[in-house]
């Protein structure tokens, strides 16, 4: 530690952008108790530098407390200040979670699911990402040339991964022009937000450090390629094992997996406000984007919401080791926090009312019939941000997961988005939102 090395005190509001106070590194002890005060009001920024119609005004004031086991410190180059941050919980001043903290309606959400199950939710994110600056040259999508234009950039990227303790799986070249995908090793509980905000800093930070910039936006253009942020989750029982799959279920999901992949289906179209939640989103939503336009359920079925992924083992002990479950709608202009709460929120309805697994379709639901739909239930996902949340609040389940403060003003933020972007030209829109995020 140096003099004058700064650790950040960041948080993840409703549209999923780290803010951050700062505080120098020496006085970083005395702040763990009670963190940073935070003009709540803050809560109803929008991503750029426009602000929603809010309850608070410049009257009430949360406190930022730091979650030790998020500490994350790079301290990779000599020439770059090291990045040092914890994330935080939201908490009133008798020391009560925020209502409106993000952070907290994941937590609630996680604890809930192993109370009514005896399970802990397991996830990873995928980090999908475009790299742009002045020297990069396009190039051929999944190639090794790909990879080989920014090797300083991967290697450091790869180490800084590592420093952080996020466990990097892969590092790859993706479909798009300057593309990339990042996944790193699932963390129970809470970890597997917090894993997936440190990893994005992560990212960014070294691309600063390249003089490049890294964007998670759905769709840096209307016709490119876009970006998504899906889950891969599973569930770990009290002996260590994987407590979602069964040999015997189908496609190796067990029965309490089965009505959670069925409750998510069935309150799909109604949580893609929560995370798919910006205008930009719904250019990336839809068929033949390899993300989802309809609430279905699939076996290895990438056109499918919600897909079983089976295990690649051929050994029958192991199998059960790597199966997980997939929710491919997500993209990074939803704070992770949201994502999980939504997901096991879904999840736990299914279980609560006992769902029966939906119909697995072995195709896109785009080249069913409106019959062939209609039969097994399968509906459209929203067109867009306006009609998302439409359908959130005609639906009373989702609505009373958040508080009702909680809930009117993650609304009004939202209708601040589409307000502020009504009549612009959509690749006026997809600009904005790539230097954004």
């Amino acid at each position: 530690m140096q003099a004058g090395d700064v650790a950040y005190l960041a948080w993840s509001d409703y549209v999923g952008m780290l803010r951050c106070r700062g505080v120098p590194l020496s006085e970083i002890k005395s702040r763990m108790a009670h963190g940073l005060g935070w003009a709540v009001a803050g809560q109803a920024l929008t991503p750029f530098d426009d602000i929603a119609p809010n309850p608070w005004g410049p009257m009430l004031e949360v406190r930022q407390v730091p979650v030790p086991e998020t500490e994350t410190r790079l301290a990779i180059w000599a020439d770059t200040p090291p990045l040092h941050f914890f994330l935080c919980n939201s908490l009133l001043a008798d020391g009560s979670p925020w209502d409106c903290c993000t952070r907290s309606f994941m937590t609630h959400a996680l604890a809930d699911f192993e109370q009514e199950t005896g399970l802990r939710f397991m996830a990873a994110f995928e980090h999908e990402f475009l790299l742009r600056g002045e020297t990069l040259k396009p190039t051929t999508p999944f190639s090794m040339t790909a990879m080989r234009l920014v090797p300083q950039f991967i290697a450091d990227l790869a180490n800084a991964l590592t420093q952080a303790g996020v466990q990097p799986e892969t590092i790859e070249p993706e479909y798009g022009i300057g593309q990339y995908e990042i996944s790193t090793a699932p963390a129970v509980g809470a970890m597997a937000g917090d894993r997936c905000i440190i990893t994005r800093e992560v990212i960014r930070e070294v691309a600063r450090h390249h003089g490049l910039q890294a964007s998670f936006t759905p769709k840096p253009a209307p016709d490119a390629v876009g970006n998504g942020a899906h889950v891969h989750f599973s569930f770990v029982d009290k002996a260590g094992g994987n407590g979602s799959y069964d040999p015997k279920g189908t496609g190796g999901a067990a029965a309490v997996a089965q009505k959670f992949i069925a409750g998510v289906v069935r309150y799909m179209p109604a949580i893609c406000a929560l995370v798919a939640p910006s205008p930009v989103s719904y250019f990336r939503l839809g068929p033949h984007h390899w993300s989802c336009g309809y609430a279905s359920f699939g076996i290895q079925n990438r056109e499918a919401a919600v897909r079983i992924c089976p295990s690649p083992e051929r050994d029958p002990a192991k199998q059960g080791k790597a199966f997980n479950m997939e929710l491919r709608a997500p993209d990074a202009t939803a704070s992770p926090y949201m994502v999980i709460g939504a997901l096991v929120r879904a999840g736990l309805e299914g279980i609560r009312q006992n769902l029966p697994l939906p119909a697995a379709i072995d195709r896109d639901p785009s080249e069913l019939s409106d019959s062939e739909r209609a039969q097994l239930g399968i509906k459209p996902l929203p067109g867009s941000l306006g009609e998302a949340l439409d359908l959130l609040d005609a639906e009373p389940a989702v609505k009373g997961w958040m508080s009702p403060t909680f809930y009117d003003s993650y609304v009004a933020v939202k209708r601040k988005e589409i307000e502020m972007f009504a009549g612009t030209d959509p690749r006026d829109i997809c600009r904005r939102y790539q230097d954004a995020y």
